[in-house]
């Protein structure tokens, strides 16, 4: 069936990356070939090679593009909302990133398998951008723990990527969602918040 998103002339690669998406997000990794991308996009079998030369090529730009559409929820919800404070802000990001690991379960795998491909860990890192911005702000004002900001950040993702999993398996109603993790967010806050007085006293 042709696809509701038309090539346009000049377009290809994006015409092809959106299409992919939505395959991956409709179907799974696996439902993912070069010829049946083209076939949606309403193009020759061939003229996808012109962007990407095997399938491999395809899922590596795939992973690098959903980092990119990552980054712009997470620039969007960290956006000065007239500075509600740190909390507040990193709970924004956290909605932000578990209604993307739901929705796009299957690209989120995608892209952190295809983390180290070329460019892929630098994407990642633009990606992720704004939560670590906070976590530094959150540490100079005392709200998380001082220490190595991307281990607090790892930290972070953990708990929110259980609570997407969860999710994904309906173990958690969507009505509940974003309740559990602003208490999420709320109980890291105070656990990072106790562990850095601790560190202050010992100190």
């Amino acid at each position: 069936m042709q696809s509701s998103r038309p090539y346009h002339h000049g377009r290809l690669r994006e015409a092809l990356l959106d299409e992919a998406m939505a395959t991956v997000r409709d179907r799974g990794v696996d439902a993912l070939s070069l010829r049946e991308v083209a076939r949606a996009v309403g193009v020759s079998h061939a003229a996808p090679r012109r962007h990407f030369p095997d399938r491999q090529a395809l899922l590596d730009a795939l992973a690098i593009e959903g980092f990119a559409r990552l980054g712009t929820e997470l620039r969007r919800a960290a956006a000065d909302d007239g500075d509600p404070g740190v909390e507040a802000t990193l709970q924004r990001c956290a909605r932000a990133y578990v209604a993307f690991a739901t929705e796009d379960a299957a690209l989120l795998e995608l892209m952190f398998a295809g983390k180290h491909a070329d460019g892929g860990e630098d994407a990642a890192l633009d990606a992720f951008t704004p939560v670590l911005e906070l976590i530094l702000r959150g540490q100079a004002e005392g709200v998380f723990e001082h220490g190595d900001p991307e281990r607090v950040g790892l930290l972070l993702l953990s708990a929110l990527h259980g609570i997407a999993s969860l999710r994904g398996a309906g173990m958690i109603p969507a009505e509940h969602l974003d309740v559990l993790v602003d208490d999420a967010i709320a109980h890291f806050a105070r656990g990072t918040r106790a562990l850095a007085v601790e560190g202050a006293d010992v100190a």
